[in-house]
């Protein structure tokens, strides 16, 4: 991979972020903007499927394709309202983040409590478990059970992270509060509110288009969209070179950008992904508005040679599983049983 190393010499992670604040400010015009783009393009696919289905069922699935894109950058403007950078009022965010949710299916006040925590705990081997995807060290796999460990291979499989995790979790997971936060009131109510947009969203559609036509074309558009944004947290964290540590070793800014990739992406993808390949940028600094992380790299070039990876390099990230403490990487199965 073409990646900077943990120990190049660049400025140190902490300086970075007096640097970084400078771009925190929103634009409100270019946020609505980004608003109007994102349903504009999420509208007009879902409605050319909707027309499709008395054509072929086919290009229906086909124009769901580009359909669940708009969605994943309707959940990038939630996730950038979760973290208050889309709009400088605080109660702008919110309703937009949970207006944003109905449509992702995401309960808003659950899934910023719990992307705050991955934020604050992000490579640290002391607090795994929140807002990531479960990844063991080699002594920690090798400690299991025979049956423990072919579940954690299921859990670790293509399939199951890309395909069932996604759609459960979305479709299933979501609707209701994490295990943390069952006892707090105001995260049933985000739930709550959630499903009930939902139902209420859904029954208008229903009704016009019928139930069928609602189906065919809203349950393969989530699943696609789960599947993609998955596939972006994945590679933006479960690189060779990402950044683990327990105890005092563990640094926050350090953990921020080196333990979160570059994923670069030709210019029409990283938009229609709201520019979250620049997740290192974003994990050290995550008030900067997604339009205006690609400024960050214009004037900071040396940002964009940290963890850089390609499309068809990100692949091979698939293939890890486990971290090796002794090696300071994550590996395969294969290489940590032949170590």
């Amino acid at each position: 991979m073409t990646q900077t190393s943990f120990d190049a010499p660049v400025k140190p992670s902490r300086d970075w972020i007096k640097v970084l604040a400078q771009y925190s400010k929103p634009k409100v015009s270019r946020s609505i903007l980004e608003i109007a783009a994102t349903f504009l393009g999420f509208t007009t696919f879902w409605f050319a499927a909707w027309y499709s289905l008395s054509i072929s069922y086919w290009l229906t699935i086909l124009l769901c394709i580009p359909g669940s894109v708009f969605l994943v950058r309707i959940f990038l403007i939630q996730h950038d309202c979760g973290h208050g950078s889309f709009f400088a009022s605080s109660k702008l965010n919110d309703w937009v983040g949970r207006i944003m949710g109905v449509f992702t299916m995401t309960p808003y006040q659950v899934w910023r409590r719990a992307h705050a925590i991955h934020h604050a705990t992000s490579g640290n081997l002391d607090r795994r478990g929140s807002g990531d995807i479960e990844t063991l060290t080699v002594d920690e796999y090798n400690e299991l059970s025979t049956k423990q460990q072919r579940w954690y291979r299921f859990y670790r499989h293509p399939f199951t992270l890309f395909i069932i995790g996604p759609a459960f979790v979305f479709l299933i997971r979501h609707r209701y509060p994490l295990n943390g936060l069952l006892k707090e009131p105001k995260y049933w109510l985000s739930a709550i509110g959630t499903n009930l947009g939902i139902i209420a969203l859904a029954g208008v559609m229903i009704y016009f288009l019928g139930l069928e036509s609602f189906l065919l074309i809203q349950l393969p558009m989530t699943v696609m969209a789960a599947s993609i944004g998955v596939w972006m947290f994945y590679v933006q964290h479960q690189f060779e070179d990402t950044y683990w540590a327990e105890g005092d070793e563990w640094n926050h800014a350090d953990a921020a950008l080196y333990g979160s990739s570059y994923y670069a992406l030709p210019p029409l993808f990283a938009w229609l992904t709201g520019n979250i390949g620049i997740h290192h940028v974003h994990h050290l600094y995550g008030r900067i508005p997604f339009y205006r992380l690609p400024q960050v790299l214009r004037d900071n070039p040396e940002l964009g040679e940290i963890h850089k990876i390609t499309f068809w390099q990100s692949l091979s990230c698939v293939k890890l599983q486990l971290w090796d403490n002794n090696k300071r990487k994550l590996v395969s199965f294969t290489t940590a049983a032949q170590a």
